[in-house]
Order: structure tokens, then sequence, then C-alpha cells
């Protein structure tokens, strides 16, 4: 586990507790030399009580919970992401199957349009098949590719759904899906493409603009998160990181997810910052 917090012995963190139970926060308290000190699972789990313990912890009305059996990472974030957990799944799944996109014969079964009857992919979608709408976000070619899609995918996409639940992630994730690949296809001038990049791009972008909106624990992401997203996005525009051997790049995708991602997060940030108004 990770050390999030050390503090006095004989301060009360019990408030404290109270408020990261209720989030799902899995965490621990122990005593080592003479402090208290927080344990939590990760990264960001330390940085959202590093931020409630400097900041203060906000009042909660329910009541508190019976402790519950300390539980694996794994447990946790079964019972608290599943629908992170579920993306990542079928995008692994689909990378097994594709053979990270080096088998045309398994990535056509993903891609945005389908098979002509002269064995090449149609020009138009196919909307009997409106499915193929979505499922090119978990088309991934190469380790790079998925591993970098992944991993920000289960860093964004797991602070949304810890704040506002599983079917509002799965509505953002379809949304952003369908904005970024219709774009992609109707500017971009592609059928064959793929990737989490334009899911990523919207959930950053909803993250960023609700907590500048409505601040909270858990869109509060680090400055360079944000610049090291926005400075690859100016990079692939460019094309220096295609230069570098890296592919082609959909950068319609990813300039569309991140416009429709800043638009949903600042109309839900401020009705969450007109309902606390009221």
């Amino acid at each position: 586990m990770i050390r999030a917090l050390q503090c006095p012995l004989d301060e009360d963190l019990s408030q404290l507790a109270r408020f990261l139970r209720s989030r799902g926060v899995v965490h621990r308290i122990s005593e080592e030399g003479g402090r208290q000190v927080v344990w939590t699972v990760d990264e960001a789990d330390a940085q959202i009580v590093q931020t409630l313990y400097a900041s203060g912890v906000p009042a909660i009305d329910e009541p508190e919970r019976p402790v519950q059996p300390e539980t694996t990472p794994w447990q946790h974030s079964l019972r608290h992401i599943p629908l992170t957990m579920a993306v990542l799944l079928v995008t692994a799944v689909v990378a097994a199957i594709t053979r990270l996109g080096s088998d045309p014969t398994t990535v056509v079964l993903f891609t945005l349009v389908p098979l002509g009857a002269d064995g090449y992919l149609l020009e138009q979608p196919d909307m009997s098949q409106w499915w193929r709408l979505i499922t090119p976000i978990f088309l991934h070619f190469g380790v790079l590719h998925l591993a970098f899609n992944a991993l920000w995918y289960w860093e964004l996409g797991r602070r949304i759904e810890m704040r506002s639940g599983s079917l509002w992630l799965l509505g953002l994730t379809l949304l952003f899906a369908l904005v970024s690949n219709v774009s992609q296809w109707l500017i971009g001038g592609s059928v064959l493409f793929g990737g989490l990049s334009g899911v990523l791009y919207g959930v950053l972008g909803y993250c960023w603009l609700y907590q500048w909106i409505a601040p909270n624990v858990h869109f509060d992401l680090p400055k360079g998160v944000v610049i090291l997203m926005l400075v690859w996005l100016v990079l692939c525009l460019t094309g220096l990181v295609t230069l570098l051997g890296f592919g082609a790049i959909a950068n319609t995708a990813h300039v569309s997810g991140l416009l429709i991602g800043c638009a949903t997060g600042a109309l839900a940030g401020a009705l969450s910052r007109h309902r606390g108004a009221q």
C-alpha cells in the first residue's frame, strides 16, 4: 500500500476515515514511530487523502458504515469501479483476438465499417451494424498504443465512476466514442482507425472543466497530467509523432473527444455548482 499521510498521534482522524469509507476509498490507519499513518491502495487515492486533509473534510449526511474487512486491490476495483474494469477487460480481449491489430481477419470485426462484397472496407458505415460506431475504441495497434490508453482510462475513468457512478461513466464513454469515431470518419477521412484515445481526451476534458467550475477531490488532477496530455495532442497534430515512427494518429478523434468532453464537463460542473448553491 501507499503511505498517503502522516500526522500527530493525538489528532482525530475519525471524520476523515468516515468520509473515505463513504466514498469507497480503501485505506488503513496505523501507528508508526509515534505518529498516525494513513495508507491507501494507490497514488490516486493517496492524493485524495492529502487533498481532504489539507482543505478540510466535507460533512456527510449518511450514518457511519460498519467497518468492513480489508479487501484486496482487485476486490476494491471490482466493487467500486466495475465499468472501468469492464472496459479495460473488453479492450484486452479485443487486443488478444486481433493480435494487437495485426490480424486483418479479426480487425474488421471491430472497424467503423464492415467489409463489402469485394472484400474491401466500405466507405460509409452500415447502420444495420450500428454498434460499429463504438467498437473502434477497443482496437489497438501495438503494445505501446494499448498500454498508454489503458493506463489513462484507468486513471481518469475511475475518477468519474467513483464520483458519479458506473452508469454515468458508461454514458460518457459511449458519447465520447460516438463523437470521436464519427468525427474521425467525417473530417479525418479514414475508416480504418482505432483506440481509446478519443474517449481519453473526452474524460480528460470532462474532469478538467468540471473541476475548474465545481472543484471536488475526485477530479483534482495534477497540473502535469493536463499539460502532458495537451502537449501530446499538439505533438500529434504537428505530425512529429508520426515521423518518429509511432504510426498514423487519429487527430480528429483526439480533438473532437477533447471538445465534447470539455463541453459536457462544463455543463455538468455548472449544474453541480448550481445545486450546491441552492
